[in-house]
């Protein structure tokens, strides 16, 4: 399912003011997020199989290469070239559409793709989910399996009535009543997890690392190059009627990563709504257009970044507002003109009574 938070008028400010490109050779991978396909009864979860049909075509049309997950997170930890134009599907949630829309068309154009299995909806047999038997099917027929846990919970909400200690428990016993599921019915370990509505803090991130898990996803939008942290992988959303458009596909497409290190504040849920100072240290600083860094922060906007060297900063006397907000810094390629984001995520210290 898909976070409370789109922010689709950065995206679209940024490339409606984008510079000519360049056809040079591109080191980030997409990582595409999908839920359900060809059901009209859920249009913020769902992408039309027209839609869909277009989108592949799309790729195989303009030549793009479709990863495995799987290969690409080991391009990521090995520090392996990404090829160019490079895109990895990945579908949450294990819904029946996947198997009955959207297998047939990936089968037929050859694409390797991956579906993170909310296994608790599968085991209580929910009616709009696959059963294992399908599962095991997709499965045989080559398709990756990967975890997207036991109770498909806002994981990266602390109880307010709940210490550290009992929510890192809470956390690790839903990942692993969902592993061990997995493993019964699939005969294997997951080696990925995928952060359920895409929302985390530092303490869900590290505790699906204490799992095992080899890589983390997000729903941060955004694309996947050789600095990206394996543990907080971003995919970009193609849902609803907007961020379904074939329009939307190609511009996700061009987005390239940023590669920054040092985020702050680090992801994590905030002790103050109040941030005085964004900052990232950008480890390629003359490789982009003077000039052209910028923040965009849920509820604040869009604003240009101050640059000191490496670093890169935003102050503001402005508190955040909402339960889960990200932070997107952002500036624009000099070899090709590409927009090149990094994002990650704050969580309001009032959790999801923020706001409210």
């Amino acid at each position: 399912m898909l976070t409370r938070n789109p922010f689709i008028i950065f995206c679209l400010l940024f490339f409606v003011a984008a510079a000519p490109s360049i056809a040079l050779a591109d080191t980030s991978a997409t990582i595409l997020i999908y839920h359900r396909f060809g059901d009209d009864r859920y249009p913020t979860t769902n992408v039309s199989t027209e839609a869909f049909v277009d989108q592949m075509n799309f790729l195989r049309d303009n030549n793009y290469t479709v990863l495995p997950l799987a290969e690409l997170v080991s391009m990521v930890k090995q520090d392996r070239e990404i090829p160019a134009r490079s895109v990895v599907i990945t579908i949450d949630d294990a819904y029946a559409s996947v198997y009955e829309n959207a297998w047939p068309i990936l089968k037929e154009h050859g694409y390797p793709f991956t579906v993170f299995v909310y296994t608790g909806g599968v085991e209580r047999n929910y009616g709009d989910y696959m059963n294992w038997d399908q599962l095991r099917e997709l499965k045989e027929q080559g398709v990756d399996l990967q975890d997207h846990g036991f109770s498909h919970n806002h994981l990266a909400f602390k109880p307010a009535d709940m210490g550290e200690v009992g929510y890192r428990a809470m956390i690790s016993g839903d990942l692993a009543k969902s592993m061990a599921l997995f493993s019964r019915e699939l005969g294997d370990t997951p080696r990925f997890f995928a952060i359920p509505y895409g929302e985390y803090n530092d303490i869900v991130i590290d505790e699906a690392k204490n799992m095992g898990f080899e890589a983390i996803f997000s729903q941060d939008p955004g694309s996947v190059g050789l600095y990206s942290d394996p543990y907080s992988l971003p995919r970009q959303p193609i849902l609803g009627r907007e961020w379904a458009s074939l329009p939307h596909f190609e511009k996700i497409l061009k987005i390239a990563d940023l590669p920054v290190t040092d985020l702050t504040p680090h992801p994590q849920q905030l002790t103050s709504p109040l941030v005085s100072r964004y900052q990232v240290r950008i480890l390629q600083p003359d490789a982009y257009v003077p000039g052209s860094f910028g923040f965009w922060i849920s509820g604040l906007g869009w604003h240009q970044a101050q640059q000191d060297g490496d670093i890169l900063f935003f102050e503001t006397d402005k508190p955040l507002q909402r339960p889960i907000n990200r932070i997107v810094v952002s500036g624009r390629r000099a070899k090709d003109g590409k927009l090149a984001t990094r994002t990650w995520m704050l969580i309001h210290p009032d959790g999801d009574k923020a706001g409210q």
